[in-house]
Formats: C-alpha cells, structure tokens, sequence
C-alpha cells in the first residue's frame, strides 16, 4: 500500500522539497550582525519518493538545509544526506523501505531497515556528522553539505549512535550511547576524546529493550533515562504494536562516573513519562540536576498519529502528552529524587549555549508549542527563553501564520555574557508561502528579529540544528 497525499506529514509544509539548489545573495529584510559568520544546518526527514506503506514523519531521507552567513551576505543550499539507504532506493527509482509503522521487513535482501541520516547534527574533531540513532553516523563537508559516508572511527563504532551525543567545550570530550530494542546489550556507552579517537564502549544492562532518544551529561557523570516506552515482541502476537508506553512502570534515570562502567551506575526511579530531549544537567553540590522536556506518556508511534483528524488528536490529547519543562535533582549521598515542573507551557526542542555542557547554565532556550486549551495555535508558537536564576521567562512569538522550528543558540566572537547572541531557526510563513531564517537577538526576546533571511525555497518543517563558525570550519578535516 502506498501512502496518500491525506497522511499530515506529506502535506503542507510537511511536504518534501526535493529538487537541491544553490542560491547567492539573498533577500534580507533587516541586518544581519556583521559578526555573525559561519553556517546555519538544520536536518530534517524528506523522502525523495512516495512512501511504502504508512508513513510516519520520523521516516523520511535526511535532507539538510544550510544557511551560509558572513560578512552581512548569506547563501541557500540544500542536499541530501545521501546514505546507503538513499543510493539504493536512487538506483531502484522507488522506496524499498517501509517505516516505523510498518513491521520491519525481515526479507528486504538490503536489510530490515535504512539509515536515513535525518535527525540531528554533531561537530567534533573538526568533522561534522548527520546523525540517525539507528546506525552510524554520516560525515559531511560545509558549507556545501556534501556527503563524505559513513564514519565509524577506524571501524571501532561497534553500536548505534545517538542521534543527540554531548561534547564538553572543555575538556574536548565527546559522550555517545547506542541502543537496540531486541538485542542485548540493550545499551552500549562511549567517549570519543577531544582529537576524535573512540577510546572505549561499555554495556549497560538494562532491563528490556527501550527507545532511548537522548541522554545527558555533567563535569564528572553520564544521565540515562530507562523510560517505559517498551520493545516487547511478544505484543506482536496479539496483533499490537512491539514498541509500546507502558504507564505503570516506573521511569530510570541512571548515573555512572563519565569513564564508569555498568558496576558503578546508580538508578533512580520516578513516576513513568517519557523524555524525547533533554535541555542540560550540572552538579550542584551532592545533586545532580537534569532539565528535560517531560511527557506523562507518548502515543507517537501509533498508527493513529497519521490519521486525517491528526491535529485534531493533538488537541484532545494536548494535557496528558505536551512535553512540558521539568527538573530533577538526584541526591547521590541520600539517593533521594527530587522532580519539579519548571513551566505548564507546552514546549520542546531544547537548547542551551553548547559551551556550557553539563556545567550550570542560567538561560535555556525551547520552542514554544502552543496550548489549544488557552486559545493558541497547537503548532510552533514562538521560542521561550527561561532564566534559571529569577525564574522568568520571555517569549519571542513567531507571529499570526507563522511556525517555526528548534531555536539555536549562536554565541557573539567576543561574549561577555551566557546570553550574548543569536537564536536561529527556520521559519514557514503559511499566509505568504515563504521560508526564511530568522536571527533573534538572545538578549531581547520581545522585538522583531534582527534579521529574517529570505529563502529561495520552501523548507519542509524539520527536527535539528547546527551553528558551525568559521573559526571551526577553518579546522574541518580535509
């Protein structure tokens, strides 16, 4: 069966773009900072051809839209991240794959399923990689966004990799974990060092089988988060789905020594929810601090998701599933859990200033969802900066007709504060039909962008992304 033009994520600004172009001198309306160079990525699922079966949004073909940005100019392009998977269904001229929805094609010669590269973005060791938490990661050269391949580190990638991996500005290091929900070790952890060598993987026991999408890291610990959405193949045989939210088991969140091993983690149990993203974790004195996105429960991969009435769904649903911002404090001398609810706004894709990773930092940044019960728009209202330190917040709304994406913080050269930068993200305008990316000042939330640059192109909404300096693609790896 294939799917129809009715399926939500293959209509509107959910519809794929396929053709790839490049573009100079764009329109901008505004100023962009004189010192703001570098280049804006943002990765995102755009199947290059009718989907096989019932098609979720989570399936689509990496596809990366970059924004080059220097010396007040910018420049459009956009690529695929062109995988095994892409090549092959290329070649054949169709999709060969079906998605999450479907149950995994035992009998595809190529294998039950592809790498899709669609996600996230990582830069590290110089190299910036397209990441799928189901396989290895992609190298990519900016700003033209070409695909180098996969790159499994000397061939020591021996697990999955996280499509949200941590890298601390200073010690250099980089922190990943790869899971499988049918086969143990459900969990495999490990540290690449600041020169890009992959220096050990350890598993961690779990359980059962989970989807683990994100994770957290502070100074001296890694977070986990054994939440109850659950592999169970035994669910298949009575005509369920294998992967399912179980809401009267309790959530983990397990802490180990960053160069621990599975003898010295430490679980902690709450009430069951789950966490897609995680917005940071520090140490403050014996506790250790998360801040996440929390849901009560997600349904998100039932077939339902992909009805006609799917925003209809959403509203109904809108109290018990928004994922809203949350802390935890974890008291590793009393083994005490401590778990708060920092704001009642929906909202989600978090984001900090990266140079404070798993250190205390006084700003975070979310996008705001929108409440269907307060009279709002259900889709991506704005970006909410929080204050940590007064417990304020300030929303920078997107405006009448326009939704927007993943807010990402770039810093000024010479910051002298946390806050002293940008936020980036892209920007649908439904009642003009025009993409741009939008530069918010970090520091004054409430007036327009400093810049809104036009884009050439529609750019399908889209799930993560990058600001790489030039100071850093002067290091890219040749």
């Amino acid at each position: 069966m294939t799917t129809t033009l009715a399926n939500p994520f293959l209509t509107g600004n959910f519809a794929p773009v396929r053709e790839e172009i490049s573009a100079d001198r764009l329109t901008v309306i505004g100023k962009i900072p004189s010192d703001l160079n570098g280049t804006f990525v943002r990765n995102g699922p755009n199947p290059q051809f009718p989907p096989k079966g019932r098609y979720h949004w989570f399936d689509g073909d990496g596809m990366l839209h970059g924004v080059r940005l220097c010396n007040g100019q910018s420049q459009y392009c956009n690529r695929y991240v062109r995988t095994k998977g892409f090549e092959i269904e290329r070649a054949e001229g169709k999709a060969i794959w079906t998605g999450i929805l479907e149950p995994p094609q035992m009998d595809n010669p190529y294998g039950p399923y592809k790498n899709t590269g669609n996600t996230a973005l990582v830069w590290h060791d110089g190299r910036l990689l397209a990441l799928w938490e189901g396989g290895e990661p992609h190298e990519i050269r900016v700003p033209g966004l070409e695909t180098v391949g996969p790159y499994t580190y000397n061939g020591k990638l021996i697990s999955a990799f996280t499509a949200h991996p941590k890298v601390d500005a200073i010690s250099g290091e980089m922190m990943f974990f790869g899971y499988s929900v049918d086969t143990p070790p459900y969990l495999q952890y490990s540290v690449v060092s600041a020169a890009g060598e992959l220096q050990r993987t350890v598993p961690i026991e779990l359980p059962v089988g989970v989807m683990m999408h994100d994770f957290a890291v502070t100074e001296h610990y890694t977070i986990f988060m054994d939440l109850p959405l659950t592999f169970r193949p035994e669910r298949l045989q009575k005509g369920q789905s294998a992967l399912a939210f179980e809401p009267d088991s309790p959530s983990r969140f397990g802490i180990l020594p960053r160069h621990g091993d599975n003898s010295a983690i430490r679980w902690f149990e709450a009430p069951a929810c789950y966490v897609f993203h995680t917005l940071n974790a520090h140490e403050e004195g014996e506790e250790v601090v998360l801040i996440a996105c929390r849901m009560n429960s997600t349904d998100i991969f039932s077939a339902s998701e992909t009805s006609d009435d799917h925003r209809e769904s959403d509203k109904t649903n809108d109290r018990d599933n928004a994922a809203r911002l949350y802390s935890w404090r974890f008291n590793l001398a009393t083994g005490a859990l401590r778990e708060e609810a920092l704001d009642d706004r929906p909202s989600e894709f978090p984001r900090i200033n990266e140079q404070l990773t798993g250190r205390q930092a006084r700003y975070g940044y979310t996008l705001h969802i929108g409440s269907s019960q307060a009279g709002e728009s259900p889709e991506n209202a704005g970006l909410i900066k929080y204050d940590f330190v007064t417990k304020r917040s300030e929303v920078h709304k997107f405006g009448r007709g326009r939704y927007g994406g993943e807010g990402v913080f770039a810093p000024q050269r010479s910051a002298v504060a946390e806050d002293d930068g940008w936020l980036l993200t892209f920007v649908y305008d439904e009642l003009e039909g025009q993409s741009e990316l939008v530069v918010v000042n970090a520091q004054d939330m409430d007036s327009e962008p400093v810049a809104r640059v036009l884009i050439p192109q529609r750019v399908p909404y889209g799930f993560h992304g990058i600001w790489v300096a030039d100071e850093q693609m002067a290091t890219q790896s040749s």
